[in-house]
């Protein structure tokens, strides 16, 4: 869910105490947006690069299996930034909602539809990754387009259809202390459906998920770790950027989503308080649930190598730089897109 300021601003239990928070010259009205600004741009370009990248390279390798899951991760992250931030800047700027009833609705469908697509595909990514290097015999019959292609038509429709219920039940309202301001709100008719739902959210959209990528890259980890220990050092080194990597993603998904659904919990569960070290620690949830749609293309693209010379071939300017002979010209195995180096195969 989006956790908005009017939510925090008008409790029912506590409508008074937060109403001075509407004073327009609070720090967060000028501080979140400019923050958000900063996560949006970083965010669309990003995105933006990687989706250019692998779009333009003339090869038949640049639809593998693993650019296509980083080019829907791409995707999924842009829609995230492009359909929830700017929204959300303004939660926090103005002192009610003056989108309609419509973008009450659309804006958190497509906060919970991009953010459930992005982790999906993380998944699926790391089980690419699997299949690739722990079951590499199986590898071609298991990883090819077609699968893959569907594998991202399923990400989309478990997507759309667990997104469902937060657009049914976002509804634009007033509050009694403000007949005349308007606020989007999530409200169920039970308690008890809406905790099923935020429980069903949290169990497939961040528990299952991050116990399957790490037990992926666990075995993936691991059978570098038999396959190469007897090898040169550059493949040393390489085994160690590996799990280097890995690492980062992991911890990246671990600490980007926590926050986000330890208010989700917090608030469905127990007493969650509205004074101002809360609503900071709203505040820096959404920070890290954006930023995360950053992290991603940096991790998934930016640190591998050959996206790097996929990059420079695809940006180079011809009018400073004079192309290479055409007998030295290598050829970038796009297929080799992921988090890892390309000397392990992974």
């Amino acid at each position: 869910m989006v956790l908005s300021r009017n939510e925090t601003l008008w409790s029912e239990d506590q409508p008074d105490a937060n109403r001075t928070e509407l004073e327009p010259l609070s720090p967060e009205v000028v501080i979140v947006p400019v923050i958000f600004g900063c996560i949006f741009f970083l965010g669309i370009v990003g995105n933006t690069l990687v989706m250019v990248v692998i779009g333009r390279i003339k090869s038949k390798r640049s639809r593998s299996t693993t650019n296509i899951f980083i080019l829907n991760l791409s995707i999924a992250d842009l829609s995230f930034l492009l359909f929830c931030v700017p929204f959300q800047a303004t939660i926090y700027s103005l002192p009610e909602w003056v989108f309609g009833a419509f973008l009450c609705k659309f804006v958190h469908y497509i906060f919970t539809l991009s953010m459930l697509v992005s982790i999906f595909t993380l998944v699926a990514m790391s089980v690419d990754r699997y299949v690739a290097v722990v079951l590499s015999k199986k590898s071609p019959c298991i990883r090819n387009r077609r699968n893959t292609l569907a594998g991202v038509c399923v990400i989309w429709a478990m997507s759309f259809v667990f997104a469902v219920p937060m657009a049914q039940h976002q509804i634009l309202t007033n509050h009694p202390d403000a007949p005349n301001s308007s606020f989007c709100w999530e409200i169920w008719p039970e308690s008890v459906a809406r905790r099923t739902y935020k429980v069903t959210i949290l169990v497939i959209g961040y528990l299952l998920p991050l116990l399957l990528i790490t037990c992926c890259y666990t075995k993936v980890l691991y059978h570098l770790h038999k396959k190469i220990k007897n090898m040169s050092k550059k493949s040393e080194r390489s085994k160690r950027k590996t799990a280097q990597t890995v690492l980062l993603v992991v911890a990246a998904f671990l600490f980007c989503w926590m926050p986000h659904h330890i208010i989700a919990m917090w608030v469905e569960f127990g007493d969650f308080p509205l004074n101002d070290a809360s609503f900071a620690f709203r505040i820096m949830s959404h920070c890290l649930a954006y930023g995360n749609s950053c992290v991603n293309p940096i991790l998934y693209a930016f640190l591998s190598e050959n996206f790097r010379k996929a990059c420079r071939q695809v940006f180079t300017c011809r009018l400073f730089y004079s192309p290479p002979p055409v007998k030295k010209i290598a050829r970038i195995r796009m297929e080799n897109f992921s988090t890892t180096h390309s000397t392990t195969n992974v």
